[in-house]
């Protein structure tokens, strides 16, 4: 499935494999994230991190009218506040499908797959 957007010189179709980059992208750029999770761990392989070529395993894409609710799925690391990295990745992913790719989300839910001790 793909976002579809009427402009006035006609259709454009972004594909839900490029929202799922944008969005990892930002949400692996914010402090205290390990990485992407798949969001479904028991048939992917529980401990997977995903890579930057897998991140629409973790990351779903629904369009509502003129704009899209994301659920991106992230292992936090240990010793950081959850509900703070979540916030950053909502402000993030907001601001990057935004600006790079000219979408509105409406609702970007954060769903903590793990925790994970941040290795150095």
């Amino acid at each position: 499935m793909a976002v579809k957007i009427k402009t006035q010189f006609g259709d454009i179709e972004i594909t839900n494999d490029v929202i799922a980059t944008v969005v990892g992208g930002a949400a692996t750029e914010i402090f205290g994230i390990v990485g992407m999770a798949s969001k479904n761990q028991i048939r992917d392989n529980l401990n997977e991190i995903l890579k930057r070529d897998n991140y629409s395993k973790g990351v779903v894409v629904r369009q509502e009218d003129d704009a899209v609710a994301v659920d991106v799925y992230i292992i936090v690391g240990y010793g950081t506040k959850i509900s703070e990295v979540c916030r950053n990745v909502q402000d993030k992913v907001k601001y990057n499908l935004k600006s790079m790719l000219g979408i509105t989300a409406n609702s970007v839910n954060v769903i903590v797959q793990g925790v994970r001790v941040i290795e150095d």
